[in-house]
């Protein structure tokens, strides 16, 4: 079934998000504009959707936590189409993408996202020459809401930059220390040699 099929989202805030995954067994993280919203301090912009990024490993810690929601795995990715995530499924790579709604009824209100480890390292599902180790994978907000790090959810963001992504980048930019700025460069150079947020990330010298 198509997504736009299947409902319509009015996203939840990263506070709702924190209640639901309170009890949480495992490492979570808000992600996307949210986390970088999180990461400045402020609202930038509006948000279509809210993401949510766990551990491919934890998957199925996360799917009992939202025993009672509506879940669909979006098969093949980026595609389009939805299916139901089935209790006691454990969702392979590629799929990674997971709609959620509290009832069928209901609109879209988190996009769980699913990222690979090894270890105590996370390992970019894009690239899996890029890691980080777990403990450095986020951070948490004055009301204890964990976010993913700006350098990563940047590196995401890189693939395909939009207007929301430049927003993004710009707002957050300055507060990136010399070490978040260098791995994130090098980061991007593996997906996007010629991506122009390397020339503002690194001195002239590594570029």
């Amino acid at each position: 079934m198509s997504a736009d099929e299947l409902g319509h989202w009015v996203p939840d805030s990263p506070e709702e998000v924190a209640k639901v995954f309170a009890k949480a067994a495992f490492p979570w993280w808000i992600a996307g504009g949210y986390a970088i919203e999180l990461a400045v301090g402020r609202e930038l912009r509006p948000h279509a959707d809210l993401d949510v990024l766990v551990l491919r490993r934890d998957q199925a810690l996360a799917r009992d936590l939202l025993a009672s929601w509506d879940l669909y795995v979006a098969d093949p990715p980026g595609q389009g189409q939805l299916r139901p995530w089935r209790s006691r499924e454990s969702l392979p790579p590629p799929l990674h993408d997971i709609w959620c709604r509290r009832t069928p009824v209901a609109p879209w209100s988190v996009q769980l996202m699913l990222d690979e480890a090894e270890g105590d390292q996370w390992v970019s599902r894009r690239a899996p020459q890029i890691r980080l180790p777990i403990v450095r994978l986020g951070r948490t907000s004055p009301t204890g809401t964990p976010y993913l790090v700006p350098e990563v959810q940047l590196f995401y963001k890189a693939k395909a930059t939009r207007d929301k992504d430049e927003t993004d980048f710009k707002a957050v930019l300055p507060l990136l220390d010399a070490s978040q700025r260098v791995w994130l460069a090098d980061a991007i150079q593996v997906i996007a040699p010629d991506h122009p947020w390397r020339l503002s990330l690194l001195p002239a010298s590594r570029t």
